[in-house]
């Protein structure tokens, strides 16, 4: 599923002549573990928005969405804009792509499950270079002061930030915020399963997992690679090759 996902990404950046495919290839192990656990019960929030990519062609390789929705990304009149859109989209709880503001979104929505005492898991998938921002510290704050524990974080750490504010000891500051954290590879999917189930049910606390990942992963020449595969697409040539890779 991942490989199918990868090349959906790949083929939809390079119609559309751009998108972050980096961005995106590092969060699709979490996207697919997520999905795995989501019930009817449970909220999805993509944080870091321009990692979309990842999300839609999850949807279009689960049915959701169709293949030329995917194909039109980012064209003018498609609902698959650069960041996703809920009022385009059914499969998307909130509007994101501001970073900072998809984990305060999480926090509210956690908050009314537990005050109208609903089932129910809220996941919300962040990037290292969002931890930059105050609100996601806020947020942590506010989540264990309020016991919000119907509410798990993913934190997408593929090292973004090394150019600019590294996010490092990740893990240690989450903890600080009392939040319950675990630290994996975040593109093995028997780890992320393990921490979604085994927590079901259990849990005493927010939950956080740094899921330390590779930009562009899955296509060598694009990993680590950010700044020149930041937001263009693939030639022709290098098209074919990649697909040929993944």
């Amino acid at each position: 599923m991942t490989k199918k996902i990868r090349k959906l990404i790949l083929q939809a950046a390079h119609h559309a002549k751009h998108g972050h495919i980096p961005s995106a290839m590092s969060i699709v192990e979490c996207i697919v573990a997520i999905h795995k656990k989501k019930s009817k019960n449970d909220v999805f929030i993509l944080s870091k928005g321009h990692g979309c990519l990842a999300y839609y062609a999850y949807l279009c390789n689960a049915g959701k969405i169709s293949l030329d929705d995917l194909i039109n990304f980012g064209k003018r009149g498609s609902k698959l804009g650069g960041h996703p859109d809920k009022n385009k989209i059914d499969e998307v709880y909130a509007s994101t792509g501001s970073l900072g503001h998809g984990l305060p979104i999480a926090i509210g929505t956690a908050l009314a499950k537990k005050i109208k005492k609903e089932n129910g898991t809220v996941f919300c998938l962040i990037g290292d270079g969002e931890s930059n921002e105050g609100t996601i510290w806020e947020s942590l704050s506010i989540a264990k002061k309020l016991n919000l524990t119907n509410l798990i974080c993913i934190v997408d750490n593929n090292k973004s930030q090394t150019r600019s504010l590294p996010a490092i000891n990740l893990s240690k500051k989450f903890k600080s915020f009392g939040w319950e954290t675990y630290e994996i590879d975040g593109h093995n999917i028997s780890a992320l399963d393990s921490i979604l189930y085994s927590t079901k049910n259990k849990i005493s606390n927010p939950i956080a997992i740094i899921a330390n990942t590779i930009k562009g992963k899955g296509i060598k020449d694009i990993e680590d690679n950010m700044f020149a595969w930041h937001h263009r697409s693939p030639t022709e040539e290098e098209y074919k090759m990649f697909l040929k890779e993944l």
